[in-house]
């Protein structure tokens, strides 16, 4: 048997170990995910100034009345967040995974973000 916060700190630690080389500025921002069991989230982070400039998750009124933590809520934050970032003026981001799998709902939300527009 496996203890979740155990697989929680080995995750923690992948994403530090990634975050060595994903750096996001105001041309290129950071687009950082966030995967719960219930929920699923992605901010587009500047890093230079330590600031959020968008964010999306099914936390959000529009979303969450729809989905849930499935593969279908991913793709719906993914298209919401590429909107909200294209609104701003961002086309183009450095895609961080956060230190899970790509693969299902972080694919996901990648995919849909980027057939929303977004460059990655």
């Amino acid at each position: 048997m496996f203890n979740r916060a155990d697989k929680n700190e080995k995750r923690k630690k992948r994403h530090i170990r990634s975050r060595r080389y994903i750096f996001g500025t105001a041309e290129k921002p950071r687009l950082n995910v966030y995967r719960s069991l219930s929920h699923i989230y992605a901010q587009v982070i500047n890093d230079v100034t330590a600031e959020t400039i968008v964010a999306a998750s099914t936390v959000e009124k529009d979303l969450k009345s729809n989905y849930g933590g499935n593969i279908e809520a991913a793709k719906a934050v993914g298209k919401a967040i590429a909107e909200k970032a294209l609104a701003k003026g961002i086309k183009e981001v450095v895609f961080d995974r956060g230190g899970y799998l790509y693969h299902g709902r972080v694919a996901a939300l990648a995919d849909a973000a980027r057939e929303a527009g977004l460059i990655f």
